[in-house]
């Protein structure tokens, strides 16, 4: 999705109700509120890619209030990833000395691969520094299969049958053959992270799905 469409979209009508509520001391307005505000479009029960605006410059830290509530609240399964794209671009100072640096796709937005209901809607839509959801009159839309494709995002179903604290083995790659309990799960990235010995301590490893298999 183009920058341009983006605030193409948000413009169509962020909520003004929404965007001027007034958080309680830890960020979040009344559940009651919240979900009467955002009931649209909250049952579907599959993940989707979802776009949410922030106040300039409030980007990843809106990526790290997520990342530390969907910690707090075990969401990991509902709010599988939030990314705030980058690109490479090319600086020139005023010497003409020419430096690649790495530059925020959208300013202002923040990209949620979650399962939208209730409560995933209060989490993200709550969290400080974030106005609101783009999509036509604040009904979070998520993106189309093209959109995704365009900012790289996987458009694949991903099925595992383990979950965190389970014990796998590595059935490929350098760690073939080792076994250990999964510490992390990157549905986004496809991973999966173990702990192994080495230099007499214990060191994370992480792992692609395709190279895991779960002990039974």
């Amino acid at each position: 999705m183009a920058d341009t469409e983006m605030n193409a979209m948000d413009a169509s009508g962020l909520d003004e109700a929404m965007v001027n509520e007034t958080p309680t001391e830890d960020g979040f307005a009344t559940l009651a509120d919240a979900v009467e505000v955002g009931s649209t479009e909250k049952q579907s029960g599959k993940a989707g890619w979802y776009v949410a605006h922030t106040y300039s410059g409030y980007e990843n830290k809106v990526k790290a209030n997520i990342e530390k509530t969907i910690e707090n609240r075990h969401l990991e399964n509902q709010i599988i990833e939030v990314r705030v794209p980058m690109q490479e671009v090319v600086d020139v100072n005023e010497k003409g000395v020419r430096k690649t640096v790495q530059k925020k796709m959208f300013p202002g937005y923040v990209l949620v691969n979650m399962i939208m209901n209730d409560e995933t809607w209060y989490v993200v839509r709550n969290t400080r520094g974030v106005t609101g959801f783009v999509g036509p009159g604040s009904k979070p839309v998520p993106l189309t299969d093209t959109e995704m494709q365009r900012l790289g995002l996987r458009t694949d179903k991903i099925n595992v049958d383990f979950q965190e604290g389970d014990t796998i083995v590595v059935v490929a790659g350098a760690w073939k053959d080792t076994i250990g309990a999964i510490q992390r799960i990157d549905m986004g990235k496809q991973t999966v992270t173990i702990n192994v010995e080495m230099f007499g301590r214990e060191t994370p490893v992480e792992l692609s799905f395709a190279e895991v298999h779960k002990m039974h």
